[in-house]
């Protein structure tokens, strides 16, 4: 699992994309927008209810610590490599992620549709 954020309107109104990558698949299983908060972490996990997980492979952040199992919690980069050239394929192929970027949404709702239909299209739709 990983968060990544951007912008609507300026930097200082920062929008999180939240996501669970499973990686034998290559795939998101599923995604949350908001902040960086207690609350968007536990949306996202409400949506991971219906999957059975071994284990899970977070960055340092103390509400991954707070909500998941510290049996199956695994903290480090050791195993988030494909997830973070994720992050890096979001912001090649969505300028709306980028950091230094004049395309950015004006408002959160179009901000997180064209991030979602983008998520839908290359990773929920089957062929």
């Amino acid at each position: 699992m990983d968060e990544q954020w951007s912008f609507v309107g300026s930097k200082k109104n920062k929008r999180w994309l939240w996501y669970a990558w499973e990686p034998r698949f290559k795939r998101i299983i599923a995604h949350a927008f908001g902040r960086r908060t207690d609350a968007t972490l536990k949306k996202l996990l409400k949506l991971l209810k219906p999957y059975r997980f071994k284990f899970f492979c977070t960055d340092q952040w103390q509400s991954y610590a707070k909500y998941l199992p510290e049996e199956r919690h695994i903290i480090g980069k050791r195993f988030t490599q494909r997830i973070e050239r994720q992050n890096l394929n979001f912001r090649t192929r969505l300028k709306r992620l980028c950091r230094r970027s004049i395309c950015f949404s004006r408002s959160g709702e179009v901000h997180d549709k064209v991030i979602g239909e983008f998520i839908y299209r290359e990773h929920y739709q089957l062929f």
